[in-house]
């Protein structure tokens, strides 16, 4: 669906390359999390992957075929959440949909179908302008939506949303994923990378070190220790044990006939210790 070679890219005025030498693929309905420090150049690749940015080195191919050479059809077949909310304030919710909706030489879906999908039917025939933050950005990953398009670019799409909002938008990304559609997601959240994406790629420096699946990386970048805590005066100091050999450690096994066990985690890392770890070195 999506294959990136050799990429790189220099601003105008700017001496210093923002992207060296990006390398990425990605497979027909695969949610991919591209992620990294601000000022990395996520977004600069996005805009590149979007034909919005030229002049870029390397080659690019989508759906088989080299984005220099993809013709218009190219926006009908891809749908692109922004960071910021890219809407008509003065519309309502509703109006915004039938205007961008007409840009694509499709057809679209159902608007309250679509609306639905985001909990917006009821503010429908509302003005933008009276969205909170996390409205509008519901609103807009409707409109990237609206064409029912193949590829998805999702840039932050649960930026401004409360727990509760931001795992509906989660488990949105989980049934598009389902219906077949590929993703590219870029985010800050490394918990909702780590529910969300098939693979992640850190981009550090104009380049990406690492591409893994998130459960691969934590045991990675982890320690094969299992932390035993125990409703006694010793749970202040968790008990650990190597997992090697573990089913004939005397002391591990000691330990859970004699004591009343609160909890047992083996000591992998969070995707925030290995962003931390990658972008340190």
């Amino acid at each position: 669906m999506l294959n990136v070679t050799n990429l790189s890219f220099t601003y105008p005025n700017s001496k210093t390359p923002i992207l060296k030498d990006v390398n990425l693929h990605m497979e027909d309905g695969e949610v991919f999390g591209l992620l990294g420090p601000s000022g990395s150049g996520k977004s600069t690749t996005q805009r590149i992957l979007m034909r919005l940015l030229r002049g870029f080195g390397g080659t690019v191919e989508m759906f088989g075929t080299s984005i220099a050479d993809i013709d218009r059809s190219f926006y009908d077949r891809i749908g692109v959440s922004f960071e910021l909310p890219a809407l008509y304030m003065r519309l309502t919710a509703r109006e915004n949909l039938k205007l961008f909706g007409a840009l694509y030489n499709k057809p679209i879906m159902d608007i309250e179908e679509c609306l639905s999908l985001v909990d917006l039917v009821e503010d429908a025939d509302k003005r933008v302008e009276s969205f909170s933050k996390g409205m509008k950005m519901r609103l807009n990953l409707c409109r990237a939506l609206i064409h029912d398009p193949e590829f998805l670019f999702l840039d932050e799409p649960t930026t401004g949303q409360d727990p509760a909002r931001a795992r509906l938008t989660r488990d949105l990304i989980k049934n598009l994923k389902q219906q077949g559609k590929t993703i590219f997601l870029t985010t800050h959240n490394m918990a909702e990378a780590d529910e969300v994406c098939d693979r992640i790629g850190f981009l550090h420096k104009g380049t990406i070190p690492l591409i893994g699946a998130p459960e691969a990386l934590k045991q990675q970048f982890g320690s094969s220790i299992l932390e035993v805590k125990t409703d006694t005066q010793s749970a202040k100091t968790p008990h650990e044990f190597p997992m090697e050999n573990i089913g004939r450690n005397q002391d591990f096994l000691e330990l859970m006939h004699n004591d009343q066990i609160l909890s047992l985690h083996t000591k992998e890392a969070s995707l925030d210790d290995v962003f931390i770890k990658v972008t340190a070195k």
